[in-house]
């Protein structure tokens, strides 16, 4: 190997030198970001310990700013996180309580309908139409959908309308904007969704209860509005086809044994 060869080979690791020399720390420091990532990824107690220290951080704040929004806005963010959805709600409403300028009624909004959207996912209508889509379906008992209460989507429907409403006077980075900019209008298409495709899963459930048509007609209304915001919404394309299809030519529901249960006739 000629000496231009050694000199070459040896120019990496003076440079490596150097830089452990200028920061004597750096080795430390990867070696403690290669510990949280593997905390983070594992989900060890230190990322719910930070959680837990930054609620209690927030309530500090309030305390010197009871009426500040953005600490009540933080605090249910964390609440939130952490699995308090209740508590979360009543800070979230606090917030928008506080924001009497309603610099920060947007994300505010779009917060608490997340929240609500998130707590209907929780029950039975977590799982849209448990049974087989067409005009026959086949339940067991409890895996339907008997009752879709109004309430559950026109509150959330409510917080993302206003989330929209008040965009413009946010007062916060253009990132953000953006991204509630987007996603309010998605999260809406998703609600209209939801609740016509839990009315159409409630129109098939086994017990015959009068209501089934106009069920599913209000469903297909529901899932007219999603397409109006997003064209392309692939469950909403194909669930109104079927909708269509059942008020046309009716459908039939069987129990777990596979014995008809109801049949419910079709508009023609």
């Amino acid at each position: 190997m000629s000496s231009e060869d050694k000199e070459e080979d040896t120019v990496p690791e003076q440079e490596a030198a150097a830089e452990e020399e200028a920061d004597p720390n750096l080795q430390e420091v990867e070696k403690d970001e290669a510990a949280l990532d593997k905390l983070e990824k594992e989900g060890g107690d230190l990322a719910e310990f930070d959680l837990e220290a930054q609620i209690e951080e927030f309530r500090a704040a309030l305390e010197e700013e009871p009426d500040n929004c953005i600490h009540h806005y933080n605090l249910a963010e964390a609440l939130e996180e952490l699995g308090d959805r209740e508590e979360a709600k009543i800070e979230y409403e606090h917030a928008l309580e506080c924001d009497t300028e309603q610099d920060f009624h947007a994300i505010i909004h779009y917060g608490m309908g997340n929240l609500i959207f998130h707590q209907l996912l929780s029950g039975i209508q977590s799982v849209v139409v448990k049974s087989s889509i067409g005009l026959h379906s086949a339940h067991k008992p409890g895996d339907s959908i008997v009752d879709v209460f109004e309430e559950d989507y026109t509150v959330p429907v409510h917080h993302f309308q206003k989330a929209m409403e008040f965009l413009p006077q946010l007062k916060a980075d253009e990132e953000l904007v953006d991204y509630i900019s987007k996603e309010a209008p998605v999260q809406l298409a998703n609600i209209y969704y939801k609740w016509g495709s839990d009315l159409i899963d409630k129109s098939r459930q086994i017990a015959k209860y009068g209501g089934e048509i106009q069920d599913v007609q209000k469903a297909l209304k529901l899932i007219k509005k999603t397409l109006e915001i997003d064209p392309n919404h692939s469950q909403a394309n194909l669930m109104s086809k079927y909708a269509k299809k059942m008020l046309a030519e009716g459908w039939k529901s069987f129990d777990e044994y596979g014995f008809e249960a109801k049949d419910i006739e079709g508009l023609g």
